[in-house]
């Protein structure tokens, strides 16, 4: 998939395009069938099919006060739309000068100008332009002066609900991990560096791989969680292809048992490796990916009492994960 990261750096014999417009925070199943519907338009028009998406929620320029958290980076972004199948992405900076575009200009200059659109698929609420004030009305009279087809499709509907990025944060928040996983159609995940933590993890025979604070992705309610650890390599390498994923027992939090840990933390215990194993991961990028949910945080009155739960909890995760034997160190 090409990628470009500003306007100006699309090629002047770009396509013509199918054009899908959207935020694509999470890429949900909403957003694959908006994808999947669009590659077959730009198949059948002989088009190439690309999606124009931001670097930041628009709400984080023109109202930040309300605006989420997202639920994954930037480059999990292009990499999920890549994987979608897209032909190509533009990611454009949404800037305060941005967010003051007219609707006309927006249509002109980026539609028509840049992308050469051909099609236009946006869901059946999309706003555009300043103030939010184009319409999909307007893009569909805008597009017939200007050689485009816009059309709509309809929300995706998953138990009854229209899903949607704001229902997979609800799920997260409540550590409803694998009810999200339905709606994302993979496991949601954190991204980031592994970092010396306290060694505590070591000390109880449990050694953990501690996360960054400064990651990448929608941490899910504290908890322990069974899940997989993803190993990318070193940091700036970028993401591997085919990374390495062991088995894991996942805590979020900052650990009641102990004082002096103010911040919620992630931290992944890779089943079946010894004490040393932590070690090779400092400074690698690593994926942390939420299965299923074991149990919440708790607070223990000793050490053995907590030393004795995360045994029970690493059983819970090998069950939940399906793995029957501990896997080979």
């Amino acid at each position: 998939m090409d990628v470009y990261l500003n306007a100006a750096d699309v090629p002047a014999d770009f396509g013509p395009s199918a054009v899908t417009i959207g935020k694509f925070d999470g890429l949900h199943i909403g957003h694959r069938a908006m994808i999947e519907q669009l590659r077959q338009e730009a198949s059948g028009r002989g088009l190439v099919a690309a999606a124009l998406t931001f670097d930041r929620n628009p709400l984080s320029v023109v109202r930040p006060e309300v605006c989420p958290r997202a639920l994954i980076c930037n480059d999990q972004k292009l990499e999920l739309l890549a994987d979608a199948g897209l032909d190509a992405t533009v990611m454009l900076e949404f800037s305060d000068e941005f967010s003051r575009m007219e609707p006309d200009e927006f249509v002109r200059s980026i539609l028509v100008d840049t992308l050469h659109a051909g099609f236009v698929l946006v869901g059946p609420d999309y706003r555009f332009g300043r103030g939010g004030a184009g319409t999909v009305e307007l893009l569909q009279r805008m597009g017939s002066e200007h050689g485009f087809e816009t059309r709509t499709i309809d929300s995706v509907e998953h138990d009854g609900r229209r899903v949607s990025s704001t229902w997979v944060r609800e799920l997260l928040t409540d550590g409803r991990v694998a009810e999200a996983a339905e709606l994302l159609q993979r496991p949601p995940s954190v991204r980031g560096e592994v970092v010396y933590g306290a060694q505590r993890g070591r000390e109880l025979g449990f050694p953990t791989a501690n996360l960054s604070p400064q990651l990448d992705g929608f941490i899910p309610a504290d908890g322990v969680y069974a899940g997989w650890l993803a190993v990318h390599g070193e940091a700036g390498a970028g993401r591997s292809p085919d990374p390495k994923r062991l088995p894991a027992a996942i805590s979020v939090g900052n650990n009641p048992t102990f004082t002096g840990v103010p911040d919620s933390q992630v931290e992944a215990h890779v089943l079946g490796r010894g004490l040393e194993e932590g070690f090779d991961l400092y400074g690698k990028i690593v994926e942390v990916e939420f299965v299923d949910r074991v149990r919440g945080m708790e607070r223990f009155d000793s050490i053995d009492e907590l030393t004795a739960q995360i045994g029970k909890d690493v059983d819970q995760v090998r069950s939940l994960l399906h793995l029957t034997a501990a896997p080979d160190a």
